[in-house]
């Protein structure tokens, strides 16, 4: 699948980081110009829908696991792949100081004539529902303008946002 971008936050000191890998699926759900993203209270920020794959899962099947789960969607079809999204961050869990994520972007259609928009109830872990995730169909430029305010005005902001912000332009770009 061919690399969009590769990001290292300036904290990070590969030389010296214990690394934790990480494999994420998301998906690319479009609606004319509207996309269904989730968006997260504790962070003010849009998102695409996905998460981390599971051992021993495909990237496929956990695509389509992470958008059940997190947007309740019915009737999932992964498309064709759009591309991967590298990073090095700050992590503090499983022994590591640093995350190396790729993120495996994919377009993805769901029927929309079922439920609301095609969208059942979510099935959120414990986190999800503390930080406030909902999903949202929002117009992508919406969206992109939403994010784009919040990295110049607000400094505690999540560190997934510079990511998503950027998917979520090359989408524009590329798929609209």
């Amino acid at each position: 699948m061919r690399l969009l971008k590769s990001t290292q936050n300036p904290t990070v000191n590969l030389l010296t980081a214990r690394v934790f890998y990480r494999r994420a699926a998301r998906a690319i759900v479009l609606s004319g110009e509207d996309i269904l993203l989730l968006y997260t209270q504790k962070y003010r920020d849009y998102s695409l829908p996905g998460g981390g794959i599971d051992e021993g899962e495909n990237l496929e099947d956990g695509l389509i696991r992470e958008l059940r789960e997190e947007t309740g969607a019915i009737k999932v079809q992964v498309g064709a792949p759009f591309g991967r999204y590298e990073e090095f961050r700050p992590w503090y869990r499983q022994g590591a100081n640093v995350v190396h994520m790729e993120s495996y972007c994919y377009q993805c259609e769901i029927d929309t004539d079922l439920g609301i928009r095609g969208l059942g109830e979510p099935s959120f872990e414990d986190h999800e529902i503390k930080n406030g995730m909902r999903p949202e169909w929002i117009n992508i430029h919406r969206a992109i303008a939403h994010n784009e305010d919040i990295l110049r005005h607000f400094p505690n902001k999540g560190q997934s946002i510079e990511r998503e912000t950027f998917l979520l332009k090359l989408i524009v770009e590329e798929l609209l």
